[in-house]
Order: structure tokens, then C-alpha cells, then sequence
């Protein structure tokens, strides 16, 4: 019998890779290089890393939060460009290209850092850190589940040029309904656990997120459609890797399920800014 974490699992990365793969259908490499180096990532790096864990911080006491979700929502803070990010921009009509080649890239910083920027902020909250994991187990866990999908995609593309056009269409309809089904589902399994975490820490991250969406937005780039894909990356944290480090050294307390119904808000909201921006761009078509 597979138990409910497992199916959550299964089906949450047969949707992400098979999207991140289409993904990559839909570019080139030389689009992605030319993306990175018109990318501010001097701004990027501390906009990704130090402002979410001090602004959740910030919230976590002005909300007077409980100390075990307090570590979820800051393990979520250390945690930046989510995997869903290429799928939003495109669906937001953004910069695919940019947020492609940061998406891919992002795993190799966060393999390093987002340890780093665990453990100095339980030190500063709390006087101690419980991490219990290095930045190899993320580093190949990350590389694997996201850059690995995306870069099979481009590599398709380029060796296989008229397959993968035919292919887009099909994998897409099937990726995206396979991630309708996972957050229905998690969203289902996981329903007491959001209420249980109360609105206080629902509504700070909701703040937090907003806020790193907006300040992503503002610093991202001198284009619409590069700043939404900043937007998206700082916005949305990456829930896979805010519970690898819950599950390796907090399992079975309250701290998982904080990652949990934080997370899912993330995505909620990001999905909100999807649906605003695909009904703005259609309205300015059929003007």
C-alpha cells in the first residue's frame, strides 16, 4: 500500500518534472544564457536570501507566533524560486526564457546558502540550530527533481526539434492536469492541518509573501515580463525544499505541518497574481 506522503510525493513530482520538461521544450540554450546575463543577480542573491528570513521575523513577532511555526515558516523563507516559478511565468506571459535559467540555477545556490541562512536564523530566534543535513543531500535532491527536468527539455528540443514541438501540446495538457490533481489532493489531505496552524501564522507568511512578491517585482529587471518571473522567484518559496529540511530535522512535530499549510498559501497567492496577469494580458489582445 502506498500511505498518503508517498502518493503526495509521487504525484507532485510526476507533475513538476513532466512541466519544468515542457518547459524546457519551449526553449533554447542560447535563450538561457542570454537571459542570465540580462538578470540583476547581485540584486537577486540577498533579495532571495536575507530579506525573507528578516521579514519573517519581523511578522513572526509582531504576530506573537508559536516557536515550531515560526522554524516552518523561516525553513519556507530560506527556500527561494520554487520550481512552479516557470510554469506561472508562462501562464503570466512573462519572461520564460529568464525564468527558465534562474529556475535551473537557483538549486546550486540554495544548496548552500538556504542551510547557511537556517541555521543563523534559529541561532538569532532561538540561541541554537537543529539542522541536521549538509547542502550535498539538497544539492543532488535539487539538481535532480528541477534542473535536471528542464535541461532534458532544451536538450530534447535541440536534438529533436520537430518530436518536441509535436510533443508540447500533449505533455503540457498532461503535466498541468497531473498538478491540478496534486494540489487538489494535498490541499484535501492536508485541510485540518492548514486550519490547525491558525490564522495568525497564515496571515503573516500571506504578508510576507506579498511583500517579497512585490519588492521581486520592483528590483527584477528593466521589462514587465523579466519582473514578474523576480516577482514569482521571490514570491513563492520552494516547499520541496523548505520539508526536505523539516522532515531531516523536525519530523513528527508541528514544524512540517507549518511548511505544509504555509507553503500551499504561497502557492495560492501566486496563483491569484497568475490569474490577474493572464486576464490583463487578454484584455489588452482583444482591445
Amino acid at each position: 500500500m502506498v500511505d498518503t506522503n508517498s502518493a503526495i510525493r509521487l504525484l507532485t513530482m510526476a507533475s513538476l518534472g513532466g512541466l519544468l520538461f515542457t518547459v524546457g521544450l519551449r526553449l533554447t540554450w542560447t535563450q538561457l544564457a542570454t537571459s542570465l546575463q540580462r538578470c540583476r543577480l547581485g540584486w537577486l542573491l540577498p533579495l532571495n536570501f536575507l530579506l525573507p528570513p528578516v521579514l519573517t521575523l519581523v511578522l513572526a513577532r509582531l504576530f506573537h507566533i508559536p516557536a515550531e511555526i515560526v522554524i516552518g515558516m523561516l525553513l519556507l523563507a530560506a527556500a527561494p524560486f520554487a520550481p512552479v516559478v516557470p510554469i506561472f511565468t508562462r501562464m503570466a506571459k512573462g519572461d520564460l526564457a529568464l525564468a527558465g535559467a534562474l529556475t535551473a540555477m537557483f538549486p546550486v545556490f540554495s544548496a548552500f546558502l538556504a542551510p547557511l541562512v537556517c541555521e543563523a536564523s534559529l541561532k538569532f530566534q532561538f540561541g541554537n540550530d537543529s539542522l541536521k543535513f549538509g547542502p550535498w543531500t539538497v544539492l543532488v535532491v535539487l539538481l535532480s527533481t528541477i534542473t535536471l527536468p528542464l535541461a532534458a527539455g532544451v536538450a530534447f528540443r535541440h536534438y529533436q526539434s520537430a518530436l518536441g514541438k509535436k510533443l508540447l501540446k500533449p505533455l503540457e495538457v498532461i503535466s498541468e492536469a497531473a498538478g491540478a490533481i496534486s494540489l487538489a489532493f494535498v490541499t484535501v489531505v492536508e485541510f485540518r492541518t492548514i486550519l490547525a496552524t491558525g490564522w495568525r501564522p497564515l496571515l503573516a507568511m500571506a504578508l510576507a509573501g506579498e511583500l517579497l512578491f512585490f519588492a521581486g517585482y520592483a528590483i527584477g529587471g528593466s521589462t514587465p515580463a523579466a519582473r514578474r518571473v523576480t516577482a514569482f522567484g521571490t514570491g513563492n518559496r520552494n516547499i520541496a525544499l523548505a520539508l526536505l529540511m523539516a522532515l531531516e530535522s523536525f519530523s513528527g512535530t508541528p514544524v512540517v505541518a507549518a511548511v505544509v499549510a504555509n507553503g500551499l498559501l504561497l502557492i495560492f497567492l501566486g496563483l491569484l497574481h497568475v490569474a490577474f496577469w493572464y486576464y490583463r494580458s487578454s484584455r489588452h489582445r482583444n482591445a
